[in-house]
């Protein structure tokens, strides 16, 4: 069907997986250095609308965690269901990784979760704050653990090969691979960045309703100030990460960059826009600026850039999705930067919670960071290809032997399941966001205690609130 293969809907399915988990665990990193931040800075100033905002984003928070360990569970088995033969190779090195996530970010994680959101007011302040700090730095070492099995992926070290299996000779080699450093940090900033997005879009979506509160600006104003100034630092951080993967993986970058062939000594040339034909070996309809290539990939404008033509047909990837899944991340990111310095300026004429056109552009950039982590990682792993070990083995030799018929109905399953599991799941989390914090301005908010009434601390019952109420009034009137 739509020659298709098993291998292909192996790999289709894998895609659409992580597609959907890697967006809870962006924005859990993002929310748990956010909620850190805001107890902190309660503490330090007694200023309730931190507080307020802490329960508000700490519902969120819970929602988005259940989500992210469900649906990156998922993935885990994938990888012994539909990938025996690449476990058999290389799972010596990605298992003890995936189980050192495990042993520290994980068990970090669930043992200081229940207190960060049931603890409140039943431990001390001081203790409360330190088990977010302890949850946001769980989620760190998350990344930190999972984006050093999948560099080692891209730029393979510290092993030998035995009896076709790889065997790990040096772990500090294998962990610190030359690609490691500038993904994780390119991955955390990225998530940081989606967060700050999200939560200035909730605040934009408030704002343009009429519901204009302290603890709405602050989210608004917190937003912009991050995307300010980390958004900028994306592009640095992925200018570096491009030199590496140049220098490990040029075919990627050449695929990338849409470039066939170097004439002569003539400097590379930037193609802006295009459309990359893998069998007609050219980049049709391009709109070039010449030098550019050259000048942002290798800092000079002389030296060229390696042309897909260079490598065999059969080692290059497919340059027609690569080619546009980038140009839509760095496209964001300019968004981004824009949206950051026009708020800036916004800020300075003291416009920034009034100006309509401005609100408008931070509600719909919202899930820009989401997208553009998407298309980062459809760059990354597609640009790969045809390697799931890059040079060792190759993405064919790598999956199980199941047949057409079987990744097809497994596939179904998963598009239903996920939309419906996920979806509904999406929806609650939006619903949250729809309501915003809840202030007491000038009265002392009853946080609960032995005796006291209060809203369960179950991120659950804080979507209940506002159905309650409704209903009450509904009571009356009739």
């Amino acid at each position: 069907m739509f020659g298709l293969e098993a291998l292909d809907l192996a790999r289709i399915q894998f895609a659409f997986t992580i597609s959907f988990h890697i967006l809870f665990p962006a924005i859990t990193i993002g929310l748990a250095s956010y909620l850190a931040v805001l107890e902190g800075l309660w503490l330090k100033t007694g200023n309730d609308t931190y507080r307020d905002l802490y329960h508000f984003w700490s519902k969120i928070f819970a929602v988005n965690f259940g989500m992210g360990v469900v649906s990156g569970l998922v993935m885990a088995y994938q990888f012994g269901t539909n990938w025996s033969r690449f476990s058999d190779f290389a799972g010596s090195v990605t298992g003890p990784l995936l189980t050192y996530e495990v042993l520290t970010a994980f068990f970090l994680e669930a043992g200081f979760l229940g207190v960060m959101l049931f603890g409140w007011n039943k431990v001390g302040r001081k203790l409360h704050f330190f088990s977010t700090v302890m949850v946001a730095i769980g989620t760190l070492i998350s990344t930190f653990w999972i984006l050093a099995s999948n560099s080692w992926m891209q730029t393979p070290q510290g092993f030998e090969i035995v009896n076709g299996q790889v065997i790990p000779t040096d772990w500090l080699a294998i962990i610190f691979n030359p690609s490691f450093p500038y993904r994780l940090m390119h991955m955390a900033t990225a998530a940081f960045v989606a967060t700050a997005f999200f939560v200035g879009s909730s605040a934009a979506w408030h704002l343009l309703r009429g519901k204009d509160n302290p603890a709405i600006r602050t989210m608004l104003s917190m937003a912009m100030w991050m995307a300010l100034i980390v958004a900028p630092i994306q592009a640095v951080i992925g200018d570096f990460h491009g030199l590496n993967t140049l220098k490990h993986q040029p075919a990627k970058i050449a695929a990338i960059e849409g470039h066939w062939e170097n004439h002569g000594n003539e400097a590379t040339p930037l193609i802006l826009f295009g459309w990359p034909d893998m069998k007609e070996e050219k980049t049709k309809y391009a709109v070039e600026i010449p030098y550019l290539g050259s000048l942002i990939l290798t800092h000079s404008l002389d030296k060229q850039v390696p042309a897909l033509k260079e490598f065999p047909t059969e080692d290059r990837p497919n340059s027609t999705i690569v080619f546009w899944s980038f140009r839509i991340m760095v496209g964001l990111g300019f968004l981004m930067i824009f949206t950051g310095l026009w708020s800036l300026w916004l800020r300075k004429r003291d416009t920034l919670y009034t100006s309509r056109p401005f609100l408008y552009l931070a509600l719909w950039m919202g899930p820009s960071g989401l997208i553009a982590i998407l298309a980062g990682w459809f760059t990354t792993e597609i640009g790969r290809q045809p390697w799931v070990v890059y040079g060792l083995m190759r993405t064919a030799d790598a999956s199980s032997n199941h047949s057409f018929m079987q990744m097809s109905i497994t596939l179904i399953m998963f598009v239903v399941v996920y939309f419906a599991l996920f979806g509904a799941g999406l929806g609650y989390m939006m619903r949250l966001v729809r309501k915003g914090p809840k202030t007491d301005e000038g009265k002392e908010t009853n946080d609960g205690g032995p005796g006291q009434k209060r809203t369960p601390a179950r991120p659950l019952s804080a979507a209940d609130d506002d159905g309650a109420e409704h209903d009450r009034s509904l009571t009356k009137e009739i």
